[in-house]
């Protein structure tokens, strides 16, 4: 089965202005995955860090969903005692020139072997791993029917 890794670009997406259609069809493309998660078709990994930034979302609704959502739907968790192993990796990622809290999540996601880390976050998705592969919503779910 698949384990993907959703950044916080990714959760906030259905709540978007949705008038431009690329954002409409990446919340459309995050809609779906979330219930392929709900229904048991891929494992969900979530992380210290991503908490820390949902706990930061100024809208307590959007946090509360969000939350509510992993709570209820993830199949893994790299909690803050791995901080250390996290953070060394991210040290690393952070060499080409992602920022330190994007880094986190994608070593989070490489730490809990995710085959797939998803966001919509364009600066972000240019980071290449053989570890890893970094894909929007609508590539994800391209991939995942090709099979």
């Amino acid at each position: 089965m698949l384990r993907i890794y959703l950044d916080m670009c990714c959760y906030n997406r259905p709540y978007d202005d949705q008038t431009q259609m690329k954002i409409a069809m990446e919340a459309q493309a995050k809609l779906y995955i979330q219930d392929m998660i709900r229904s048991k078709k891929l494992e969900l990994i979530s992380s210290y860090i991503l908490r820390y930034e949902c706990g930061n979302n100024p809208f307590p609704m959007r946090k509360d969903a969000i939350l509510d959502f992993i709570d209820k739907n993830a199949f893994g968790y790299v909690g803050d005692e791995r901080k250390t192993v996290v953070e060394e990796k991210a040290a690393e990622i952070m060499k080409t020139g992602i920022k330190f809290k994007d880094a986190c999540h994608v070593a989070s996601a490489i730490y809990a072997g995710c085959d797939y880390f998803v966001s919509t976050d364009k600066r972000l998705l240019k980071y290449r791993s053989k570890e890893i592969k970094m894909v929007t919503p609508i590539e994800f779910i391209v991939e995942i029917e090709e099979d």
